[in-house]
């Protein structure tokens, strides 16, 4: 075999794998499908990049192509997009397009719903409907002040209970004529159960349906549940034993708390149930990028969720389970989950203890 057939073999060779890779990526962004387009007006499209998905009925029919700035500053933010022809039979002219993300910090795309039967025909460069997007950081900024308002006003009227029950316990002994119109019977059994009411008011609303898939999402119902096996620091003593994951690995994203594949912690639930030990720690952490508070609550969600799987599938005292949220990591830029398990005799320090129990 000549230097120069093996030569020509090779270049053969890298040009057909050349070919492969631009038609398996032009398929992905259906460069090589038959598509006409569409596009949609909105006041905001934050999160959304060209290149991101357009879905039809739930499916992926298109994408993104431009995303174009109005000339002025009343005007709304033109998307442009690619549909596959095979959309043409149910995206019509009353179909809505709304930007949605994949779970609460997933990435963002362009949803288009179906259209009447009865509407007309969409041409190629077409504008249609948009549904403005929600922001869900406005919203949990919002709830989080109800909630808030909520709490100072069953505090005070607590506070005017308490008052109540004074003034009563007065007129028992006597004292003062007057009070006995303020301090009515049936004034006093409204405010107590106004004061009622409004504490459950105020529970239901911490679980109201648009709060609750936020919570959901992480791993816990509300945020009161990160603090029920918290510890304030990791000790300072070596672990007799350590399981440490990627992120990545273990939980759907990085950026979230499900659980991919609860069996990787199979090894550290199996040690936790056989052998003996005074104190285990779950330690979560994630890369030096990204906001410090949401990273604090998603570390803290994750070691949550970690702790939960071992508790419901392997048996071994619990009560010495214990979660802590690291938050960014100042070292390396890496998602993890570390378990770290301590000899028999070793416990929580006080501070920790006294941490974990608010």
């Amino acid at each position: 075999m000549t230097k120069q057939f093996r030569l020509g073999a090779f270049l053969i060779l890298t040009l057909g794998c050349f070919a492969v890779a631009v038609f398996l990526i032009g398929d992905r962004s259906a460069m090589f499908h038959s598509n006409y387009r569409l596009n949609a007006q909105f006041a905001s499209v934050v999160g959304l990049e060209e290149g991101a998905p357009v879905r039809v009925g739930g499916i992926r029919k298109g994408i993104v192509t431009h995303l174009i700035l109005p000339r002025k500053p009343d005007e709304k933010v033109t998307v442009e997009m690619d549909l596959d022809k095979t959309t043409r039979e149910v995206v019509k002219k009353d179909s809505i397009a709304s930007i949605r993300s994949d779970g609460l910090l997933g990435d963002k795309y362009v949803e288009v719903t179906f259209g009447s039967a009865d509407a007309g025909n969409l041409g190629n460069g077409d504008t249609i409907a948009s549904e403005t997007p929600i922001e869900i950081s406005s919203l949990i900024a919002k709830t989080d002040k109800i909630l808030d308002s909520a709490g100072i006003a069953v505090d005070n009227i607590k506070d005017l209970s308490g008052n109540f029950n004074s003034i009563s316990a007065k007129i028992n002994q006597g004292r003062g004529t007057v009070g006995a119109l303020v301090n009515d019977k049936t004034l006093y059994t409204q405010a107590t159960a106004a004061s009622a009411a409004l504490s459950d008011d105020a529970e239901a609303l911490k679980h109201n349906f648009l709060l609750r898939g936020f919570f959901k999402n992480r791993g816990f119902q509300d945020s009161g549940d990160l603090t029920k096996y918290l510890i304030a620091r990791v000790p300072a003593a070596k672990p007799a034993k350590s399981f440490a994951y990627d992120s990545k690995k273990l939980f759907d994203d990085a950026d979230k708390s499900k659980l991919k594949n609860g069996k990787t912690l199979t090894e550290a639930g199996q040690f936790l149930e056989q052998e003996p030990f005074g104190l285990a720690v779950i330690a979560a952490s994630s890369g030096m990028n990204g906001d410090s508070q949401k990273d604090k609550l998603l570390t803290e969600a994750q070691a949550l969720v970690v702790r939960d799987y071992l508790v419901k599938n392997f048996k071994f005292d619990d009560t010495h389970l214990k979660t802590i949220g690291l938050g960014k990591s100042n070292t390396e830029d890496v998602n993890h989950v570390e378990i770290l398990i301590y000899p028999a005799g070793a416990g929580a320090s006080p501070a920790a203890e006294q941490h974990a129990a608010k």
